[in-house]
């Protein structure tokens, strides 16, 4: 016979699989009597688990949805496809990302060894479509989330551009996904500032135990000020453009945040960049509005070469 702490979870977890047992069932799988079944489900319920229970030859006892959401029990099957749905939701763009791995950290801290081996063999057994930008690494991920919800301070490994490495010492804020790329947002200790860090570069130390107090950001919103910095930090180069719509309108069309300063009910300069102006010149095209060049040569010259190819493009259509 099971003593009463290990009934109670092989209790809980019956109750999880089925909606109804009957008390003659549930004494059955457990080899106590209808009696114990009872007190156990007392037990239960002064956890915080909503049982039901139904009087009758038709009832029985069944596991309701709560007011708070209380621990579940996981066979190793259930946990493995848990943590790989997790991870692969964490990548997937589905707006759950950064819930998704707190979520699986907490999950991943408590999976026995022999299920993380399992963990990892789906993932590298796994292959994705990738574009240009490095593949994720969810162990880093889970680590820098394990460390934003436990408050504590993160050290790591840093590659900068360039290939140059250092370490850092943060307290850790933020997780931001932005395209195929995480980025975090610390307070970076030995700079005495705030930092935004590429998560594929980082290599976290061992847990330091430090805890935190969380600092207030300088902005309204983490992922505008982690965009902003990132944005503009990344332009290889530069332009300030006349928009010839009013600024809302103009500030609406463009998914990162960009200076963009009223003149008047009907037009706005915008100050933006790019890695070439023949890519800021193809993606403002795309913006509908009518524009004039105020500072940029190279993108009025990349203006000119992509007119003459619509212009060529057109032409070659009618001749057809």
């Amino acid at each position: 016979m099971l003593e009463t702490s290990a009934r109670l979870l092989e209790l809980l977890s019956l109750l999880q699989l089925k909606r109804d047992w009957t008390g003659t069932e549930l004494a059955g799988r457990l080899d106590v009597s209808t009696r114990t079944v009872r007190a156990d489900i007392a037990r239960l319920r002064s956890l915080g688990y909503p049982v039901d229970a139904r009087p009758g030859v038709a009832g029985g006892y069944r596991l309701a949805a709560g007011t708070a959401m209380p621990p579940l029990l996981l066979d190793d099957e259930e946990a493995v496809a848990v943590a790989v749905g997790l991870g692969a939701a964490a990548t997937r763009g589905l707006g759950v990302e950064e819930t998704s791995l707190t979520a699986l950290a907490k999950l991943e801290q408590v999976l026995p060894s022999r299920l993380r081996r399992r963990v990892e063999a789906v993932r590298e057994a796994t292959s994705v479509v990738r574009g240009t930008e490095p593949p994720l690494d969810l162990s880093v991920l889970g680590a820098v989330a394990a460390a934003i919800r436990g408050r504590e301070r993160l050290r790591f490994g840093y590659t900068k551009p360039g290939d140059s490495e250092g370490a850092r010492h943060t307290e850790p804020h933020r997780l931001v996904s932005w395209g195929p790329l995480w980025y975090l947002l610390a307070w970076d200790l030995d700079r005495d500032d705030w930092r935004v860090f590429r998560v594929d570069r980082m290599v976290p130390r061992p847990a330091t135990g430090a805890r935190f107090q969380p600092r207030a950001i300088p902005a309204d919103d983490a992922v505008a000020y982690v965009v902003g910095r990132v944005g503009k930090a990344a332009w290889k180069y530069r332009a300030r453009v006349l928009a010839h719509a009013p600024a809302a309108e103009v500030a609406a069309k463009i998914p990162i945040p960009v200076d963009v300063e009223v003149v008047d009910e009907a037009t706005c300069r915008v100050e933006l960049g790019s890695d070439d102006p023949d890519r800021l010149a193809l993606w403002m095209a795309q913006l509908d509005v009518d524009i004039e060049v105020i500072d940029g040569d190279g993108l009025a010259v990349a203006f000119d070469r992509l007119a003459r190819r619509f212009r060529r493009a057109a032409g070659g259509a009618s001749a057809t």
